[in-house]
């Protein structure tokens, strides 16, 4: 049925965010050229846009590319076989004609980019290339890096896979377990770039969701790995907060200030859901899904359940010892003990190098200090934190912060000189 070019164009789109890496990864699988691949799959988006507009829209616009695309690689394979003659080639024209095999690309081409073998900015930038099919622009744009940085990136990661003679394929059972570590930890990455960029910019709603739709691939490709699941419960938990996390002014709004109205509610629905299992679950993602859980099933920030906030976080500082972990339980256990304890606490972890340098740790000690009530030395960390933040607008969050406490000792001030008189 012939549609208009818009309903094409929008049709298009939407096959080229869900299908780009099944039409790669199908062309990678059959000829083991990722260079050809990216070629044939570009090809065939390009000639989808006239072929729909003529013909309208396939029943299966994935199966329709897919098609093309394997076409176009028979036809270079075919040219490239009577020009040099190499049997090879010929052997690789003979299996593009050969039915496509079982399983997922999409999920074969995620491992693969992933391999530990890769450096970790190649796995990054490979899977966002490969999988997602985001430009080299977008990539350098999500990441704040040069194009051609990002295009030697993608181009060395290529050429290792090809020298190192790196599988395209999931990793057999025995080995898929370690191997899916590095593939959520590679998703993860790709979603704190986006929610909280690690240059405290504003963040980028774009690649975090990317991430959320990788996560959700990995989790319905692998049901019977518990961290995949956790991680999706993860990002969803932490994604449905974004509306409420930055202000007007682009400043970061703390959990206890954020507007809970402007949470999204479906999202955490279903993140809850898939988190249902993690409190008994003894893996790093679904200890921090239980969390977030944790956090979004409160009506209120003073109705957290923090006692077992704080035994979850124990629970994963014991799997995975780590100074932000700790730096994070230091406020759970202030909210469940009292701001001393959070005191206590955070001058236990603050010294550690990994925090060096780090703005959080001042504001945690400005904010217990606050509660206690001693408020010149709360306005002097949120100074020191204000001095180190990533940002302007973080940095004028902490300032606002200093204001109102000096407008309290103000108040203060005013109201014992009048109780003197």
């Amino acid at each position: 049925m012939r549609a208009g070019a818009a309903e094409v164009r929008a049709a298009l789109a939407e096959a080229y965010r869900g299908e780009w890496g099944v039409v790669f990864g199908t062309i990678v699988h059959l000829t083991g050229d990722w260079e050809l691949a990216e070629d044939c799959a570009q090809e065939a988006f390009a000639r989808a846009l006239p072929a729909w507009e003529k013909d309208g829209v396939p029943c299966r616009p994935g199966a329709w590319l897919v098609t093309a695309a394997r076409h176009r690689a028979l036809d270079v394979l075919r040219r490239r076989a009577t020009e040099r003659g190499k049997l090879a080639e010929v052997a690789a024209i003979d299996a593009v004609r050969e039915p496509q095999p079982p399983g997922d690309e999409r999920l074969r081409l995620v491992f693969t980019c992933c391999h530990p073998a890769l450096p970790l900015d190649a796995r990054v930038a490979l899977t966002l290339r490969a999988v997602s099919g985001l430009t080299t622009r977008e990539i350098a744009r999500a990441f704040l890096v040069g194009e051609d940085t990002v295009s030697q990136r993608i181009l060395r990661a290529k050429r290792k896979i090809a020298a190192a003679g790196i599988p395209y394929r999931v990793p057999p059972p025995g080995a898929r377990a370690e191997r899916l570590n590095g593939v959520l930890a590679v998703i993860y990455l790709m979603f704190t770039a986006g929610y909280a960029p690690s240059d405290g910019s504003t963040q980028r709603d774009s690649l975090a969701e990317e991430a959320v739709r990788l996560a959700r691939l990995v989790a319905a490709e692998a049901p019977d790995e518990p961290e995949a699941q956790g991680l999706l419960a993860l990002v969803l938990l932490q994604h449905s907060r974004r509306a409420a996390r930055i202000d007007a002014d682009g400043g970061l709004v703390t959990l206890e200030r954020q507007d809970r109205k402007q949470w999204d509610h479906v999202l955490i629905a279903e993140g809850v859901a898939l988190a249902g299992g993690a409190v008994a679950a003894d893996g790093p993602y679904m200890l921090q899904a239980a969390i977030a859980a944790q956090h979004a099933l409160a009506p209120a920030a003073t109705a957290t359940d923090w006692a077992t906030i704080v035994t979850l976080y124990d629970r994963l500082i014991a799997l995975r010892a780590n100074p932000v972990v700790a730096l994070n339980r230091a406020v759970a256990v202030g909210m469940r003990d009292g701001p001393q304890a959070q005191l206590d606490a955070v001058d236990v972890v603050g010294g550690c190098k990994e925090l060096a340098g780090s703005h959080a740790v001042p504001a945690v000690r400005a904010d217990a200090l606050r509660r206690l009530g001693r408020t010149c030395e709360a306005a002097q960390a949120y100074r020191a934190a204000e001095s180190i933040a990533p940002n302007g607008a973080i940095a004028r969050a902490y300032a606002r912060r200093v204001t109102e406490l000096e407008l309290v000792d103000d108040s203060i001030a005013r109201n014992q000189g009048g109780s003197e008189r």
